[in-house]
């Protein structure tokens, strides 16, 4: 009877498929049915609309597109057929912060026509998981859509309330600003990840995954501010994406959650993105690292050659020798080769990647770190001519493999990419995705600056190990309104960390900045320590010079704090205040802890549930000393040791712009 009544369900639906006369809705639930959805079609518009535990999240929201030369595809829809289907597995990542994830989800795929000629066509696909959504639209061939150009895209997000949320302006170049908080009705367009701290209390993000091909999108506020469009970043022409059938969208992405902690935990966006294509990945490997950098923008040493020139061998050597002595694996040099001058920016096109200056011998440092045990990290600034150096990667890639190098750091420092186009359009999209696929034939990983904004795509290619897109430490050597403040980090993996992994560049010891007195970094060591915890990268930079870390006791923080991660958790959280994140060491038991507060100085209790109830551990404590403050004495910082385990809770103090970084080393069985 179950059979025979499949097989008239399947006829029907058949029919319907045949004929027109499809359903006129269709819903779908998360695995464990917290979220459910519903799509469906009204007075010819596609939308959809999301509850959790019966209660919106997102009233009616509808999709569409405007095509250049045709008819938008946008009204006068129907559904023409429904599947649905469901997945469960678990992966292993070849590095993150967490070890092993799983991707689980209910699918719906709804199929639109248009009810008149020429019944173009468009499935919208449904992605719930338990910890949120994810949807696309995808094209398939069809004799009335070939190639096709997108004008705009109408994707929309409808609130039921004006709910608080935290945004970065799309004005800003390389998603380099402070962030804002405000009602939704209050924000400019923004970029994404976009954080929503609803009125009931939950929180949201919104973002993409899978950014394929495609402008990176952004979202402004209508209708009054509860509702939120979508916008596309544009070519120089107008035209928002080139397309051809079969085609499909990224997928847009609202991961829901109790608290800050549970957005930064989910795994989502990985999940909507495609498994490895690189086969072997065993040269992939997570890792610290120091660099002839920090003293470029303190305007002690300059990129270009001359009396103060940076990148030379003898300074090269020494940072080599500094962290051989020290277990830092890779040493990054800036400004080796030829090309930087005053006026690099507006010259790029005289950039070379593989010739390095007279005083840079690459040979020489090249043996010199491979018997030292350090690997080099290259540098490839652009200044955003990605025609030249499209021209050149080859060459520089087969170059750096020839010495034995195999991480580069690539940098965009241009507002416009060739003079015209914008760095998330689809057009940087295809160049960053292009030198992405290049460094992989050769064996490189790559750690991008002034980047698109990362959408899961080291899941894809895990050669992209880390990307900038921040406001990050460098602000804090020269920037007129004195670099940034306390509560800039407490928001960051709130917001821009959700993306993805980021190359902050923390690490300071020594504060002072007598060529710029008015900018500096505000924080006190053992904050500085916190953030190689809080801050997520698999490439974490120690970025003051290194006689600033010689003889210093809470240097030893640096040395032993991983890069790789078993698992994280966030056991406490208000966004703009403080946090407290927890990773355990991946294949290990050891366990690190990062706590960091803005200008208020605070005391946390701290349950340690996160251990291993089974275990003792040697707590490792870099704490605020009694006098420290970030203003009048950052370097007061207290280490101590304790034994704890799982059942205990620790106090944690912070002085103004401070933190606490703990190392929990297992004891051994008696």
């Amino acid at each position: 009877m179950k059979r025979y009544l499949t097989l008239i369900a399947a006829a029907v639906a058949a029919l319907g498929l045949a004929t027109g006369c499809g359903p006129r809705n269709a819903s779908v639930s998360s695995p464990d049915g917290s979220l459910s959805l519903e799509v469906s079609v009204r007075d010819g518009r596609v939308g959809y609309t999301l509850h959790r535990e019966g209660k919106a999240l997102l009233d009616f929201s509808t999709l569409g597109f405007e095509l250049k030369d045709a008819p938008a595809l946008r009204d006068g829809l129907e559904i023409c057929g429904t599947q649905t289907d469901s997945f469960d597995q678990t992966w292993e990542q070849v590095w993150g912060e967490e070890h092993f994830v799983r991707n689980h989800y209910n699918e719906l795929t709804v199929s639109l026509r248009e009810r008149q000629a020429p019944n173009r066509r468009f499935d919208v696909v449904f992605r719930l998981f338990d910890d949120g959504m994810g949807f696309r639209c995808e094209f398939p061939e069809q004799p009335d859509l070939g190639e096709f150009v997108i004008m705009d895209e109408l994707t929309e997000f409808r609130f039921p309330e004006d709910h608080m949320a935290w945004w970065m302006p799309t004005r800003e170049p390389y998603y380099e600003s402070i962030a804002r908080h405000t009602p939704l009705s209050q924000m400019d367009t923004v970029n994404t990840p976009l954080t929503i701290e609803c009125a009931g209390g939950e929180f949201l993000a919104l973002h993409e995954a899978n950014l394929t091909d495609y402008a990176k999108m952004s979202l402004y506020p209508v209708d009054g501010g509860t509702t939120l469009r979508s916008y596309l970043t544009p070519w120089s022409n107008g035209v928002k994406v080139y397309a051809c059938t079969p085609f499909r969208t990224p997928w847009r992405t609202i991961i829901v959650g109790d608290t800050p902690g549970d957005l930064v935990t989910s795994r989502l966006m990985l999940n909507l993105n495609e498994p490895s294509k690189i086969e072997d990945t065993s040269w992939i490997r997570p890792m610290k690292y120091i660099g002839i950098w920090w003293s470029m923008h303190l305007f002690q040493e300059t990129w270009a050659q001359g009396p103060n020139h940076g990148a030379t061998t003898e300074n090269m050597m020494r940072y080599i020798d500094f962290a051989a002595e020290n277990g830092i694996e890779g040493v990054l040099a800036e400004g080796w080769n030829v090309g930087w001058d005053g006026e690099w920016t507006k010259n790029s096109d005289k950039i070379r990647f593989a010739e390095p200056y007279p005083d840079f011998d690459i040979d020489r440092i090249a043996d010199y770190a491979a018997k030292k045990g350090v690997q080099l990290i290259g540098h490839h600034e652009t200044g955003a001519n990605t025609k030249n150096y499209e021209a050149q990667m080859e060459e520089a890639f087969e170059f750096y493999r020839k010495h034995g190098i195999r991480a580069v750091k690539t940098g965009y420092v241009n507002v416009l990419m060739d003079g015209k186009e914008l760095h998330d359009s689809q057009y940087g999209v295809r160049h960053y995705r292009k030198v992405i696929e290049t460094a992989a034939r050769y064996g490189i990983v790559i750690d991008n600056h002034e980047p698109v904004m990362p959408t899961g795509l080291e899941r894809t290619w895990p050669n992209l190990m880390t990307q900038e897109g921040v406001r990050g430490q460098e602000y804090n050597a020269w920037s007129p309104d004195g670099g940034n403040p306390p509560e800039h980090t407490t928001v960051v993996p709130f917001l821009r960390g959700l993306a993805g992994p980021m190359d902050y560049t923390f690490g300071t010891f020594d504060f002072s900045n007598p060529v710029s007195p008015f900018a500096r970094v505000q924080s006190t060591i053992a904050r500085e320590l916190a953030h190689y915890v809080v801050i997520y990268s698999p490439l974490q930079m120690a970025s003051d010079l290194p006689e600033h870390y010689a003889g210093q006791p809470a240097f030893a923080f640096i040395r032993d704090v991983a890069t790789d991660w078993e698992r994280t958790v966030v056991p406490q959280a208000v966004i703009g205040d403080y946090c407290v994140f927890a990773r355990q060491k991946r294949d290990s038991q050891e366990w690190l802890l990062g706590a960091i507060t803005d200008e208020t100085p605070r005391t946390l209790t701290v349950a340690l549930d996160f251990l291993d109830p089974k275990m003792h551990y040697r707590a490792q404590i870099y704490a605020d000393g009694e006098k420290a403050d970030w203003k009048e004495n950052p370097y007061d910082v207290a280490i101590s040791e304790r034994r704890v385990a799982a059942g205990d809770s620790l106090q944690i103090r912070m002085a103004s712009g401070g933190g606490c970084a703990i190392r929990f080393v297992p004891e051994p069985e008696k």
